[in-house]
């Protein structure tokens, strides 16, 4: 089914390929490249220029996941994030009530901007 209201595509493995949306984001699969692992994550991602530095800022929220928490616990906090249009260094903070983690960077965001 296309058209509006469809959903994303599926993919090769019959998941949806995640959403670039209208506004600078995205949210879908992602691979987490966590301590010398690759994790398969959920990803909801957003990001703006800031023009006081200079340097576009984007964050996020890492769905919650065993192994992205016991990777942190283990002490890695700083990760590459992959989604299919690209990949970024950010870094991990604190998990929220709910056990997902924070990601953020600055610099070329893992997904496309306008």
């Amino acid at each position: 089914m296309t058209g509006a209201g469809a959903g994303p595509e599926p993919g090769p493995d019959g998941q949806p390929e995640g959403q670039f949306e209208d506004h600078e984001g995205y949210s879908g699969p992602a691979v987490l490249l966590l301590g010398g692992h690759e994790v398969p994550v959920e990803v909801d991602l957003r990001g703006f220029f800031q023009p006081i530095d200079g340097r576009y800022h984007w964050y996020g929220r890492i769905a919650a996941d065993p192994r992205v928490t016991g990777l942190v616990e283990a002490g890695a906090r700083t990760a590459d994030l992959r989604t299919p249009a690209g990949s970024a260094t950010g870094s991990l903070g604190d998990p929220d009530p709910w056990g997902r983690y924070r990601v953020a960077g600055t610099g070329a965001p893992p997904f496309p901007t306008a």
